[in-house]
C-alpha cells in the first residue's frame, strides 16, 4: 500500500508538473486559419501569423497549407475553425466540406481534423446523408462547423448550421458531441439555437468574467452579427432546447456593410477580446476590440488583396515554439516561386519588355492530366504575376491535340523590322502518342496561334522513347536556332528559318551514353546554354516522381554535340535533410550583361512525397543561383528554401 501511494504521488506530481510546464509557456502570436475565395483552387486551408492579432502575414506565400483534395469528399473546404485542446497537447479543426461552384445548397457534410504540431493533420469526413439517413438524408447545407469544450459534459461539442430540402424555413444551429479520438460525431444532431430566421456562422466562447457562454452568429433577418448568452451550452433537464440562450438585440459589427464569419479570440494578455468578421462584399476584414463582450470598439479594416485574401476564418494564440515550427515549415521563403502546383519550368528574358517570364506544365492533376499553359511575369525573379492562360491544348486553339500538355520551351526572335516574335514549343497528347507542337505570338503573354499540326511526331532513327520535353536555343556564334527533345533519348536539330520546321538532314542523336540512376544516366529534359566558347547540355536523371530525380550535365564544342559527360556531372539533387526532393527538369537564365546565372527547376512538394500521394504530379517551381568555377565547370547547386535575392 505504501509503494502504491508513493507511485500514485509521483505520477500525480509529474502530471501537475506537466500541466504547469504547459501553462507556463507564454502565448506570443496568433495563427489565422482561413480560405481565400469561391473558386475550387481557393477553397483550401491557409495560414497567416500576427504578433498583435490585427495585422497578419500569410504563410506559404498565401498558398494552401492543407490541400482540400486530400481531405474532403467534395475536394474543397471552407470556414476553418481551429481550437487548442483543454490540455494544450492537440489542436482540433473543423471545416465545411463544400465546393461552392456546385451551388450554395450543395454541401452534405464536414471534416474533422486533429493535429499535435499544426503541420500534420489527421482527417475524417462526416457525410450527413450517410450517417443520418432517416432525418438528414435530404440535407442541403451543413455550414460553418466550430468546436468548443463543454465543461459540464466533459466533452468537445461541434456545432453547425443545418437545413434540408423539405424544410424551407431557414437554417438553424445544431450540435453533436465528438468521440474521444475526434474522428466522428456521436448521436443524432441536436437543436441548439436559432434567431427566428436563417442563423449561421456561429462562434461560441466562454467568458470567465461573467460565467457565461457567448454565442455570436449571423442573422439573415437582421443582416448582421448578433449575440446570445447562456450559463450552459445545453438546456437543463426539462428545459426546452434553445431556451437556455438569452438573445441580445444589438449588432456586434461596427459597420453597415454586409458581414459574416465572425471569430472571437481572447487577446494574449487576457485583458480583452479580438472580434473579427468578413466584410465579404467589400473585400476586407474588420477587427474590433472588447473588454467585456458587451461593447465593441473598431480597431481597423484590413484590406485583403494580393496573396492575402482571407475569407471566413478563425484565430488562436500560439507559443514561440509553435510559431517557429510554422515559420520553418511554411515560412515565406522565395521558393517555390509560383502558386499552386507547376512543373517543367521554362524561363525567358524578353528584350521587348525587359521582364522575365516563366512557362510551365500545370500540375496537381492526376496522372499529369493538365492541359493549360499559364505564363508568369517578373521584374526581379522573386515576385511573379500570373498573366493567365496563354494556350489551352484542349480547346480549338490546338486542333491536333487532346490535352496532357507538358514541358514547354520558348524563344524570342527579333525581326528585321524591329518587332519581336515568340515561338512556343510544347508536347501534347495527340491520341496514340505524344507529339511536339509550336505556337507563335507577337508578345510574351500572347495571344499564341498554334501551327495547326505537330512539328515532331516520330522518334529519330536509332532512338526510342517519347517526343516530349522540348528545348530551343540560339547559337550566339552562328546565330542559328536549334531544337532539342526526347524522353528515353536526346535528339537535336537545326530549325529552318520559319522556326516551325526542322532541317531534316541535321537531326542528330545526342543521348549521353552510360551512367546510372545515381549519377548521369539520361532520362529526359535536355537544356542547352552557351558560356565562353562552351556548349553546356543539362538533362534530368531518374523518374519525375522519384525523390532521386536530379540534374546532370556534359559539354560540347558544337551545338549538336558530341557531348562529353562532365567529370562530376551531378549539379542538382535532393536534400532530404531539408525536405527538398526531386529537384530536376530545369531551365537556366543568364542576367543580361552579367555572368550571373540562375537555374529554375521543379521539386516534389514535400507533403506529397509518399508514392500513394502522387509525387510525380504534385510539383512546385523553384529558383537558385548557379555558379561556374575558374575552369568553366558548373558547381553543384544547393537547393534552398530561400531562393535568390531580388534582381534589380
Amino acid at each position: 500500500m505504501k509503494k502504491f501511494f508513493t507511485l500514485f504521488c509521483a505520477i500525480t506530481m509529474a502530471t501537475i508538473a506537466g500541466f504547469a510546464q504547459q501553462s507556463e509557456e507564454p502565448m506570443v502570436a496568433y495563427l489565422f486559419t482561413y480560405f481565400t475565395g469561391n473558386a475550387p483552387h481557393q477553397e483550401q486551408i491557409c495560414y497567416a501569423l500576427s504578433d498583435d492579432g490585427y495585422n497578419f502575414t500569410p504563410l506559404n506565400h498565401g498558398n494552401p497549407v492543407i490541400k482540400s483534395d486530400s481531405i474532403a469528399l467534395t475536394g474543397c473546404v471552407r470556414d476553418p475553425h481551429i481550437l487548442r485542446s483543454e490540455d494544450g497537447k492537440e489542436f482540433y479543426m473543423v471545416v465545411t466540406d463544400m465546393r461552392s461552384s456546385l451551388g450554395w445548397s450543395s454541401n452534405r457534410g464536414i471534416v474533422l481534423m486533429k493535429s499535435r504540431d499544426l503541420v500534420n493533420w489527421e482527417h475524417h469526413t462526416v457525410h450527413f446523408p450517410t450517417k443520418y439517413p432517416r432525418k438528414w438524408g435530404n440535407v442541403i447545407r451543413v455550414w460553418a462547423p466550430e468546436t468548443i469544450y463543454d465543461k459540464r459534459a466533459g466533452k468537445y461539442m461541434v456545432f453547425y448550421s443545418l437545413r434540408t430540402d423539405y424544410d424551407d424555413s431557414f437554417d438553424r444551429i445544431y450540435y453533436s458531441y465528438v468521440n474521444e479520438d475526434f474522428t466522428d460525431l456521436e448521436g443524432e444532431p441536436q437543436y441548439l439555437f436559432d434567431n427566428g430566421s436563417a442563423t449561421i456562422d456561429g462562434d461560441i466562447v466562454y467568458n470567465e468574467a461573467d460565467g457565461l457562454y457567448h454565442l455570436f452568429y449571423k442573422s439573415e433577418g437582421g443582416r448582421g452579427i448578433y449575440q446570445a448568452t447562456a450559463k450552459n451550452l445545453t438546456p437543463e433537464r426539462g428545459q426546452r432546447a434553445g431556451s437556455q440562450w438569452t438573445r441580445l438585440k444589438e449588432n456586434v459589427e461596427q459597420t453597415k456593410k454586409a458581414v459574416e464569419g465572425v471569430g472571437v479570440c481572447r487577446s494574449l494578455d487576457g485583458k480583452s477580446w479580438i472580434i473579427m468578421y468578413d466584410c465579404y462584399m467589400d473585400g476586407h476584414y474588420q477587427f474590433c476590440r472588447s473588454t467585456d463582450l458587451k461593447s465593441f470598439e473598431w480597431v481597423q479594416d484590413t484590406q485583403t488583396k494580393g496573396k492575402f485574401t482571407p475569407r471566413h476564418g478563425t484565430i488562436i494564440p500560439i507559443t514561440q515554439r509553435e510559431k517557429d515550427r510554422l515559420l520553418k515549415e511554411f515560412g515565406n521563403h522565395v521558393n517555390p516561386i509560383l502558386p499552386d502546383f507547376h512543373a517543367d519550368p521554362e524561363i525567358l528574358y524578353s528584350e521587348k519588355t525587359g521582364k522575365y517570364y516563366i512557362y510551365s506544365t500545370t500540375d496537381g492533376v492526376r496522372h499529369w492530366g493538365g492541359w493549360k499553359f499559364n505564363v508568369f511575369s517578373s521584374e526581379d525573379l522573386v515576385n511573379w504575376k500570373d498573366e493567365g492562360t496563354m494556350l489551352d491544348v484542349k480547346s480549338d486553339q490546338v486542333p491536333w491535340a487532346r490535352g496532357n500538355a507538358w514541358a514547354p520551351a520558348i524563344i524570342e526572335r527579333k525581326q528585321k523590322d524591329g518587332s519581336y516574335k515568340y515561338y512556343f514549343y510544347y508536347s501534347a497528347d495527340a491520341g496514340r502518342r505524344k507529339e511536339i507542337g509550336v505556337a507563335v505570338a507577337d508578345d510574351p503573354v500572347g495571344p499564341f496561334v498554334d501551327l495547326g499540326k505537330p512539328m515532331i511526331s516520330d522518334e529519330p532513327e536509332g532512338c526510342r522513347g517519347q517526343q516530349i520535353d522540348v528545348d530551343v536555343f540560339q547559337d550566339p556564334k552562328s546565330k542559328k536556332y536549334y531544337i532539342y527533345w526526347g524522353n528515353g533519348y536526346m535528339a537535336g536539330a537545326e530549325l529552318n528559318d520559319d522556326m516551325t520546321s526542322l532541317r531534316a538532314e541535321t537531326i542528330t542523336k545526342l543521348t549521353p551514353e552510360g551512367g546510372t540512376l545515381q549519377d548521369y544516366a539520361y532520362r529526359e529534359a535536355p537544356y542547352v546554354i552557351y558560356r565562353k566558347g562552351t556548349y553546356y547540355f543539362l538533362w534530368s536523371v531518374d523518374d519525375t516522381g522519384s525523390p532521386n530525380y536530379h540534374v546532370a550535365y556534359g559539354t560540347s564544342r558544337k551545338p549538336l554535340g558530341p557531348i562529353k559527360v562532365a567529370e562530376e556531372p551531378v549539379i542538382l539533387k535532393q536534400r532530404p535533410e531539408d525536405k527538398i526532393y526531386g529537384t530536376a527538369h530545369n531551365s537556366v537564365i543568364q542576367i543580361p550583361g552579367t555572368d550571373k546565372w540562375y537555374i529554375v527547376y521543379h521539386r516534389i512538394n514535400k507533403r506529397y512525397i509518399e508514392p500513394f500521394m502522387g509525387p510525380g504530379y504534385h510539383r512546385e517551381v523553384c529558383i537558385d543561383e548557379m555558379h561556374f568555377d575558374k575552369h568553366g565547370r558548373i558547381l553543384p547547386v544547393t537547393p534552398t528554401h530561400s531562393g535568390p535575392a531580388l534582381i534589380k
